[in-house]
């Protein structure tokens, strides 16, 4: 809603004059202004934010165990998906809007010369660098794993009487997930659910086994390489899964989550364990990859998308990249993590800033290697030139 200046004094018949602005962008903010300005009562409909100059829809997507995308949703048929338990699908996830969308591309083209002259014969590219840039208005455990580019980790309830640790102490004994439990509905039993309270976040997974390897249900959340390196830590992998959620009701026996499980229905043999808050940290050996959709939508109905089959978390944005790598160092923008916005003075939100190095990918329709794919899907009956 456009805050209303106050109306200028002045005579009027006694009618009630009201008008609705459909779209917050910055044309409908003004016209809605004027209107409140002329003392009419203006109502602005907008479905994003107000007063957004361009809006970039993103939607972040993990990659199978053999680095290609899901098959399913196309880009150009992109919509936000149905977060019913039936379409839930723990390697397609919509993260909604974004802010300050930014395309870098450092890839050089150099001319391949020939003869006494050194004439221009061929043009080749020298090595492939692109990178971007964008903000989450929203925090949230998936925007901090993406943004931290490392393991996430869930803080888990811990015992009073534990040793403190920044990334959650020992934690309160799990509580076994019974048969007949849902992505949407974790069964418990009689009495166990009094461990838990509406509100609460919990974190449902199974037992680390001391195994090597990626852990974490429906999404790889860590990869432990020895089982020492986590000291057994039976707690483990609910320590860093992505298959959290919060309590919205309790039944005698059951607990009913606000959102499913992007896991899917609980594993036989996972626990429930209540989470307090998600921390990520600087440094690490562990980098996230993803894939990526994003969408920017035309005023006029267009589409502008931009598909990104490989993306892995970067701090650094380099500014100048010279051929000869050995020749002279690079110049780079120091990267800060997060940025203060202003929302109406003196209130001002904290947004969480990504950045992404596009990987290296094969087009299996003629072999060429790439990094982004970028598509336009113009409006009904618009000039396709």
């Amino acid at each position: 809603m456009c805050a209303r200046p106050r109306a200028h004094a002045r005579a009027r018949e006694r009618k009630v004059l009201k008008a609705i602005v459909i779209g917050g962008g910055i044309i409908g903010c003004s016209v809605a202004w004027r209107l409140a300005a002329e003392g009419v009562a203006t109502t602005v409909l907008e479905r994003a934010r107000v007063g957004q100059i361009e809006r970039v829809h993103r939607e972040i997507v993990e990659l199978t165990d053999d680095g290609r995308v899901l098959p399913g949703e196309e880009a150009g048929a992109h919509a936000v998906p149905d977060r019913s338990e039936s379409k839930v699908d723990a390697r397609r996830l919509d993260l909604g809007w974004i802010d300050n969308f930014q395309r870098f591309c450092g890839t050089p083209t150099e001319p391949l010369r020939t003869g006494l002259q050194g004439a221009p014969a061929n043009l080749f590219r020298a090595y492939l660098d692109v990178r971007i840039e964008f903000e989450f208005r929203e925090w949230g455990k998936l925007q901090m794993a993406l943004a931290g580019g490392s393991e996430n980790m869930n803080v888990l309830a811990s015992d009073p009487n534990a040793d403190a640790q920044p990334s959650g102490g020992t934690p309160l004994q799990a509580v076994a997930v019974l048969s007949g439990s849902t992505a949407s509905q974790i069964v418990l039993g009689v009495g166990a659910v009094n461990a838990f309270s509406v509100g609460d976040m919990v974190a449902v997974d199974l037992d680390y086994q001391q195994q090597a390897g990626y852990v974490g249900t429906g999404i790889a959340a860590a990869y432990v390489s020895d089982p020492a390196d986590v000291n057994r830590d039976a707690n483990y992998v609910r320590r860093v899964t992505f298959n959290v959620g919060r309590v919205a009701q309790e039944t005698v026996d059951s607990l009913l989550l606000a959102q499913p499980l992007l896991g899917g229905a609980p594993p036989a043999g996972a626990s429930v364990q209540k989470v307090i808050a998600f921390v990520d940290r600087e440094g690490g050996s562990f980098f996230q990859e993803w894939s990526a959709l994003f969408v920017a939508e035309e005023e006029s109905g267009g589409r502008v998308c931009f598909h990104y089959p490989r993306l892995t978390p970067t701090t650094v944005i380099e500014v100048s990249m010279p051929l000869n790598l050995a020749a002279q160092p690079r110049a780079v923008k120091v990267f800060q993590r997060e940025n203060e916005v202003e929302v109406v003075k003196p209130i001002a939100a904290l947004a969480l800033r990504a950045a992404f190095m596009a990987m290296p990918h094969v087009d299996e329709n003629d072999g060429q290697t790439v990094v982004c794919y970028r598509s336009y899907f113009p409006a009904a009956m618009a000039a396709v030139y």
